[in-house]
Formats: C-alpha cells, sequence, structure tokens
C-alpha cells in the first residue's frame, strides 16, 4: 500500500483537499480530528494533559484554547504536550493503516499539518503539499474568529516556510486556483501513484522534482 503524505501551512486549503482524496474513495488519516478526540470528554489524552496542565482543565474537560494560550509562544511546554499526544496519534495512525490495508486500500493519505517538522514524512512513501500564494493564505487565516494579525504571524514564523516545504514535496497542490481545478490535480496526482506504484517509492519522486521544478523553485503543475 501506497503512503501519502498530506501536508502545508496554516490557511493553505489542507483540508479540502483532503476531502479531495476522500472523494475518490481513499482512506484519509486526519491527525486533526484525532487530536481533537483525544481531547474531547472522556478522551484518551485528557487526563495526562490535565495533570501536565492544569489551567487547561474546565469542568471536566480541556479548554483546547486555553491549552493553546498556555503552549503558544512556550517550547518547553509545547514539548511537554507533543510528548503527551504523538505517541497516541502515532497509534491511531498504526491502527488506521493496518485497516486500510486490510480493507485491500492501494493507497492512503495522513494527513498532518506538521509532516516535516514532525519528521513523519519518512514513513510515507511520497508526500504533497498544499499551497496558495501568500495574500490567499493570509486572507484565509484573518477571516477565522479570533485571529489577529500579530497572532497569524508568530504561527506563520513558528512554521517551516512553504517554500521550503514545496522543494521537499514529491507533489504541490495549488489550491488558489479556484476548487475545481484543486481537484483535477489530485485526480492527477492519484493517476501518477497508480503508474509509479509502491515499488518505486520516493525514488520516482525525487526525480520528477529533479526535472519538473520552475524558476522559483515550485514543483511543475499538475492538470
Amino acid at each position: 500500500m501506497i503512503v501519502l503524505g498530506l501536508t502545508g501551512s496554516i490557511g493553505m486549503g489542507k483540508t479540502a483537499a483532503a476531502r479531495g482524496f476522500a472523494a475518490l474513495g481513499i482512506p484519509v488519516f486526519e491527525a486533526d480530528a484525532v487530536v481533537h478526540e483525544l481531547l474531547d470528554p472522556g478522551g484518551g489524552a485528557v487526563a495526562a494533559v490535565a495533570r501536565a496542565f492544569p489551567a487547561a482543565l474546565a469542568d471536566g474537560r480541556i479548554d483546547r484554547p486555553a491549552l493553546g494560550a498556555l503552549v503558544f509562544n512556550d517550547p518547553s511546554a509545547l514539548r511537554r504536550l507533543e510528548s503527551i499526544l504523538h505517541p497516541l496519534v502515532r497509534g491511531r495512525e498504526r491502527m488506521f493503516r493496518r485497516t486500510a490495508a486490510a480493507r485491500g486500500a492501494w493507497v492512503a493519505v495522513l494527513d498532518i499539518p506538521l509532516l516535516y517538522e514532525a519528521g513523519v514524512a519518512r514513513r510515507c512513501d511520497y508526500v504533497a503539499v498544499v499551497s496558495a500564494p501568500a495574500a490567499v493564505q493570509r486572507a484565509r487565516v484573518l477571516r477565522r474568529p479570533g485571529m489577529t494579525e500579530a497572532r497569524y504571524n508568530a504561527i506563520v514564523a513558528q512554521q517551516m516556510s512553504d517554500r521550503a516545504k514545496r522543494r521537499r514535496a514529491d507533489f504541490v497542490i495549488d489550491t488558489g486556483v479556484g476548487h475545481r481545478r484543486t481537484l483535477q490535480r489530485i485526480r492527477a496526482i492519484v493517476r501518477m501513484l497508480r503508474v509509479a506504484g509502491h515499488g518505486g517509492r520516493r525514488r520516482w519522486g525525487r526525480a520528477r522534482r529533479r526535472h519538473a521544478r520552475g524558476r522559483h523553485g515550485r514543483c511543475a503543475k499538475l492538470s
């Protein structure tokens, strides 16, 4: 089974891209959804997070905005939170892979925001990065409730740059060109993965990147 990593910086349209793959019948592992489940009442991470961050506990549940405020711009606190969540998410990922393979899936998608930053890319055969022009990214994020310019800039500063992600990726999905064309790119990626197969693994992607880059470092657009 081919494992395709899907990632992208904040506001780039990764959720929409993940839905595009799912619409083609491809199983998708959504790391963010798993984290939410783990932090919901009765979730597997609630007790450990409450012990590590008692100020985030409110009425017997984890207040996610409060938790986010506690770890934002505090690398030590963030590492402590990640040491709790990452092993649990990894366990769910392993279960997802086994289930997808048992059901006969030829490809599965790991939708993980910090795929490169957390070192998950090495567990993938190929990686697709979702991207959009900086102005589009900024406008999308600033429309979110409670988002400010300062917070947006701080989040972007903490993430690997879009340019760096695109340079590492096997595929780039541009979501700034409209929904229909984005879906066309997703279908093109799926077709290329069928041709490449599992045996080629990342060698095929690396070779493609060497020959497909434009002068700005972006992989050639898929159509």
